[in-house]
């Protein structure tokens, strides 16, 4: 059965951010790392991939693990996570995979006959002279490898640039020869970072982490995280080495600069760092990135968005949504889960996550237990929003709640719009259904989802009929 694309894409127990989508055949393949829930650091599990038919996108597969840290002959003892890899088709046609550990500053290569089969190690990026990229005299230290492989030439673009560390200069590209391993051309430096930005184009949005690069016609997109790390950002070139020209931000995983709904420096949703790139699926183009959950930095989960070209190859800003890789707006009848939530704040703003202060999405039991997500730490004025349902003849609404809380939720469809339901909820320690008559206009709707009054409740799921 052909299933409905959701935002976030994958399951709402598995968390891998970072990710690198492309089409392989008549499959989309998504790389990253693995984060757990409730995890107290990035990154701290194996590789694993999932796929989805080009033409069924909300059916994913679980390709399983295909890469262990301890594969890695520095990291045995498996005291290392693995940090955001990048795979690319060799000219042997085989799939290398990219990827630094979170303590060296070198960059590991591993490769597999297919594009989600079993990889394994081949070694390390390095100069004809053995040493390797990140310890030869005057290099800078490697992270985040994103790859592109045209005309035997293999495009290795890396960096970190960290707020008040002058020694990082910006984002790098070295080319590597057709073993994939062995440098051509030493790294230069393409895109500069925060410490190095001031008098140019990228000022305010310089280099952080991040990199990808993708090519549409015969433009180069350089895809990055910036300085402020909620938004990816994206420079273009008509060469993979440079120059390249900033073009702007393509996504923020909390809205910032999205006018089309609310002010545009106010944040609907509590972000952080940000990690992705783009991907052409049947003719449209999307961009993957993450966001954050359980109130911290180290759940994060992946979304999607479709994007759009202008004539010029520019590419606008979107607003996230809950439908994502849809294509389309969602049904607007029918149960839907709570964690979709794709704007979630409270009378105080915030760009960023913050523990307990504000409403989370999170899930009941351990990481990798199979248990749908819910938004919790409902106190008043929080708001979740879920963007766009196509709506026709909706009458009433339900919500499941559970919770210390004696309020009343709102249902509007938009941020400062009329209330259309007030729903009194009570003190419950399970699940409890409350319902309302829902006088909602015909059409293309937001819902946004309202709690007053005094205690601490939970969302499970609302219903539409």
């Amino acid at each position: 059965m052909k299933k409905k694309a959701l935002n976030p894409y994958l399951p709402s127990w598995e968390y891998i951010p970072d990710a690198e989508p492309y089409v392989f055949g008549d499959r989309v393949y998504v790389y990253g790392s693995h984060d757990y829930y409730n995890g107290h650091v990035f990154c701290l599990g194996d590789y694993v991939c999932w796929s989805a038919p080009t033409g069924a996108r909300g059916n994913w597969r679980y390709e399983g693990v295909i890469y262990q840290k301890t594969q890695d002959p520095l990291n045995r003892d498996g005291k290392m996570c693995l940090y955001a890899p990048d795979v690319t088709v060799g000219p042997d046609g085989r799939f290398y995979l990219y990827y630094v550990l979170d303590h060296v500053s070198i960059v590991s290569v591993a490769v597999c006959d297919t594009p989600a089969g079993k990889y394994q190690f081949l070694g390390y990026v390095h100069y004809p002279d053995g040493t390797r990229l990140g310890e030869k005299e005057g290099d800078e230290p490697q992270f985040d490898p994103g790859v592109l492989t045209e005309n035997g030439r293999t495009y290795l673009y890396t960096g970190f640039c960290g707020r008040g560390d002058t020694s990082r200069t910006g984002a790098m590209v070295t080319v590597l020869g057709a073993d994939m391993l062995t440098i051509e051309e030493a790294p230069s430096f393409i895109v500069p970072g925060c410490e190095h930005s001031a008098g140019t184009e990228f000022y305010g949005h310089a280099f952080f982490e991040a990199p990808s690069i993708r090519k549409r016609g015969n433009t180069y997109y350089f895809i990055y995280s910036s300085e402020v790390m909620h938004e990816l950002c994206y420079a273009t070139s008509n060469s993979p080495t440079g120059k390249f020209s900033y073009g702007g931000v393509i996504v923020s995983n909390c809205d910032l600069h999205i006018d089309s709904y609310k002010p545009a420096d106010l944040p609907a949703a509590y972000g952080a760092n940000n990690h992705g790139s783009m991907v052409e699926i049947n003719g449209k183009w999307y961009i993957f990135y993450h966001r954050h959950t359980n109130g911290t930095w180290y759940s994060r989960q992946g979304c999607a968005e479709e994007i759009h070209f202008e004539t010029d190859g520019s590419i606008k800003q979107v607003e996230m949504t809950s439908c994502g890789l849809n294509g389309e707006p969602l049904p607007g009848v029918g149960e839907y889960p709570a964690y979709l939530a794709c704007n979630l704040f409270t009378r105080e703003p915030s760009v960023y996550v913050g523990g307990d202060r504000f409403p989370k999405i999170m899930q009941d039991g351990r990481d990798g237990d199979k248990k749908a997500g819910y938004i919790a730490n409902i106190t008043d004025s929080a708001t979740a929003g879920f963007k766009y349902f196509s709506c026709q003849g909706v009458e009433e609404i339900t919500l499941s709640v559970r919770g210390y809380a004696n309020g009343t939720f709102e249902i509007k469809t938009q941020i400062d719009g009329e209330v259309l339901a007030h729903i009194p909820v009570q003190y419950s320690n399970v699940w409890e259904d409350y319902t309302a008559k829902l006088p909602l206009p015909d059409g293309i709707r937001a819902i946004y989802i309202t709690y007053r009054g005094p205690g601490n409740a939970s969302l499970r799921a609302f219903t539409l009929r």
